[in-house]
């Protein structure tokens, strides 16, 4: 058997050879082939006390595996892809050794190791688990004593075939329903008693903003009031700003109560520490019509918030944004509640919904400023000085936000060097008079300096703070008691490494805001 892999290159380099003539043939890419990767071997054993273990080698860019059997057995077997090998063990636990042999005599190994024994196996453990994203899916392993292998069945088809897979191995799966489902895993050693553990697992979709409609597995559980009948309906009028092909429908029959409506239970609350807008996209036969917005509390409707929009065009999409955002974050809210044209009695009009998300506000450039927004930021770089808007090359400690300012201060750029900011307004300093800014440094003991200009730069203030750490954020605060709020001050100029030329260093920055 040995040599059946020397027999398997010699065939296979002979073939190049006489595909090719001797003035064509390039054998440089066989130099560059990788060698084997991922490897791997799946045990299984005959239920008859014979101790006969199958051996299945898996790989990528193998040639042919041997099969080292970890028994004392001298010489290996020899396996091409898509092969077993199979080997009479006595019980025992044994490393199996399968090293994969590429075509250019590269090789890559692995040790399995193998367990054989006639006892039923004892503790048999399973652990299914979720996959982040994916609600769909699953990923399956197990433990046990006295087992050599396992195989699953995922209890959605019937006549689907068992998937083997030993210790260490996790089995995903990706079930096409919603609904309960018995998993279960079978432990198998080389004897004929084998243990079985069935476990339930129940495949949901979760209900969470954004809402789209697109999604038959979701469950729309409209609870209609007041005489309003709501659904799920092909989006009437793909157009303009919602060209979707599902949409919520609401239609107010006639007589309908003045708050009339529909409420749509989500499976977690909304989370408005960050995000405290939600938009809608409606359609309405009429503009003018009230669309009030109502959160609810899941077990109790006496903790409530609602906001009001008003429709302003007819017969076409249009995007309502509703601000929360003085909303209590020490309650939870997990009920949506819609009326349209709230206040009338319904005629019988039917109105569309969609796209219900949550949003930032809208931002423009002034304090706060941080750069987490998709809006336009001026940098305006001088002395050989250039600013940015990256990525936090190092979100840790005091600043884990996803995007910074960047100051480049090139390589022999005046010791004035810096970047000036046009804010869209004056800062207001009527009750604040401090600013606040986190810094990251490649040196400590930098002088940064903070500047103020009124347009046109006719009138400033400056004042200088020192980094005290290198390769770490740090915030600096600027104190600007007494400044002259009738100013005007509208453009921020910061200066890193003030009064020393540049060496070509980048320095970050982030979250300028006032403070007391």
């Amino acid at each position: 058997m040995k040599s059946l892999k020397y027999i398997f290159t010699l065939v296979f380099v002979t073939a190049l050879f006489t595909a090719c003539n001797d003035d064509e043939f390039d054998s440089g890419f066989l130099d560059n082939a990788p060698a084997p990767a991922s490897l791997s071997a799946l045990f299984t054993i005959s239920q008859d006390n014979t101790g006969l273990v199958t051996i299945q080698p898996n790989g990528e860019g193998v040639g042919n595996y041997s099969v080292y059997f970890g028994d004392g057995t001298p010489d290996p077997a020899t396996v091409i892809p898509g092969q077993k090998a199979q080997h009479n063990y006595a019980e025992g636990v044994y490393d199996v050794t399968i090293v994969g042999n590429g075509i250019t005599g590269k090789q890559t190994e692995i040790t399995e190791q193998l367990t054989v024994t006639f006892v039923a196996p004892e503790n048999l453990a399973v652990n299914i688990a979720s996959v982040n994203g994916d609600p769909f899916s699953i990923n399956v392993s197990a433990t046990a004593d006295y087992e050599t292998f396992y195989e699953v069945t995922f209890g959605e088809d019937e006549n689907a075939a068992p998937v083997q897979f030993n210790e260490g191995d996790q089995v995903p799966y990706t079930y096409s329903a919603i609904g309960t489902y018995d998993v279960t895993v079978t432990a198998f050693s080389g004897g004929v008693a084998t243990t079985t553990v069935t476990q339930q697992v129940t495949i949901t979709n979760p209900l969470l903003l954004p809402i789209e409609f697109e999604n038959n597995t979701l469950n729309y559980a409209f609870g209609d009031f007041g005489n309003a009948t709501t659904s799920v309906v092909e989006n009437p009028d793909p157009s303009g700003i919602n060209i979707s092909a599902m949409v919520g429908q609401q239609v107010k029959n006639a007589g309908a109560e003045v708050w009339a409506g529909t409420s749509l239970p989500l499976d977690a609350p909304i989370d408005f520490t960050s995000l405290n807008q939600i938009k809608v996209k409606v359609w309405s036969p009429i503009a003018g019509a009230t669309v009030k917005f109502k959160l609810e509390n899941l077990d109790n409707a006496d903790i409530n918030y609602e906001v009001d929009q008003v429709t302003t065009v007819s017969n076409e999409w249009e995007e309502l944004t509703y601000d929360f955002s003085e909303i209590s974050l020490d309650n939870e809210y997990g009920r949506i509640v819609l009326f349209f044209n709230f206040g009338v009695n319904g005629s019988g009009e039917t109105y569309y919904f969609d796209d219900i998300k949550q949003a930032a506000p809208e931002q423009s450039v002034s304090l706060p400023l941080n750069f987490e927004y998709d809006i336009e930021y001026t940098f305006n770089g001088f002395g050989n000085a250039f600013g940015s808007k990256v990525e936090n090359p190092d979100a840790s400690g005091i600043n884990t936000s996803g995007f910074v300012g960047q100051v480049v201060k090139n390589n022999g750029a005046e010791t004035w060097a810096g970047i000036a900011m046009p804010l869209v307004g004056p800062i207001d300093f009527s009750t604040q008079q401090k600013i606040k800014m986190k810094v990251w440094s490649p040196q400590a003991g930098i002088t940064v300096l903070l500047k103020l200009e009124n347009n046109g730069a006719t009138i400033t203030t400056e004042i200088p703070a020192t980094t005290t750490v290198a390769n770490q954020w740090e915030e600096l605060e600027y104190d600007f008691t007494g400044i002259d709020n009738s100013a005007n001050f509208q453009n921020v100029v910061l200066f890193f490494d003030f009064d020393q030329p540049g060496t070509g260093a980048t320095y970050y920055f982030d979250d300028i805001e006032l403070t007391n």
